[in-house]
């Protein structure tokens, strides 16, 4: 077991890591194609999964949460956060500050950030949606956050088989707080994506960026993914 990842359940959640594992309760506020993706797949390394939905009892939520097992449950969103350590807000771009808003207290909590905002001009290319970036606007809706801005660079299909891309797949990785950042990096790294750490939360708008160049270039049929090589 990793120096961080032993730091990180000793201080940050409170209590130790035993042997080689590690579980944490993870809400996902979502449940549309990046939680189907990621839930189950979160689920496998041994996190218990809590989706937070409008609708917990709605046909769908159950059979994402069968498919998921491992203990996973469905709750309103507010209540998905207060039963979990580590929080994904996987909502439409636009629609993430009136969810922060109704989540309740964040303090204290990893909070992951996949939104990616945008605009489609004219000619069918996404471009800036505003001055700053989705994690830096949830960072000031919940200050006392770790929020994390990650997994926003592919879509469902790559996060479910990166390698049938053709090779690995990385994930930029920024936020502010280096011990939420070290729990995404091992998330991510967990389930077969190549997490790579590019500093502080300020880059978040950078890095959603990367998905508008990725989305643009799979409108002009010129599709790539990332492999962010470690220099020599």
């Amino acid at each position: 077991m990793s120096y961080v990842r032993t730091l990180f359940l000793s201080t940050l959640l409170g209590f130790a890591a035993c042997g080689a594992a590690y579980a944490e309760t993870i809400a996902i506020i979502g449940t549309g194609q990046v939680a189907n993706a990621l839930g189950p797949m979160f689920a496998e390394q041994g996190h218990t999964i809590i989706y937070g939905s409008r609708n917990p009892a709605r046909d769908t939520v159950r059979e994402l949460i069968a498919r998921t097992g491992a203990g996973a449950s469905a709750a309103q969103p507010a209540e998905a956060v207060a039963r979990a350590e580590v929080v994904m807000v996987a909502v439409p771009w636009d629609a993430l500050p009136d969810v922060v808003r109704s989540l309740g207290d964040l303090t204290g909590k990893i909070v992951i950030d996949p939104t990616n905002p945008r605009i489609v001009g004219d000619d069918g290319l996404r471009d800036w949606a505003h001055d700053t970036s989705n994690a830096e606007i949830l960072q000031e809706l919940a200050p006392g956050a770790r929020v994390v801005k990650a997994l926003n660079t592919m879509n469902w299909r790559t996060m479910v088989d990166p390698m049938a891309t053709g090779g690995p797949v990385s994930v930029p990785v920024v936020g502010d707080d280096e011990q939420a950042k070290a729990f995404v990096v091992e998330l991510i790294d967990a389930i077969g994506l190549e997490p790579i750490d590019l500093g502080p939360l300020r880059y978040a708008r950078m890095v959603e960026g990367m998905y508008i160049l990725w989305g643009n270039a799979n409108t002009l049929e010129r599709g790539f993914n990332y492999y962010l090589r470690p220099a020599p």
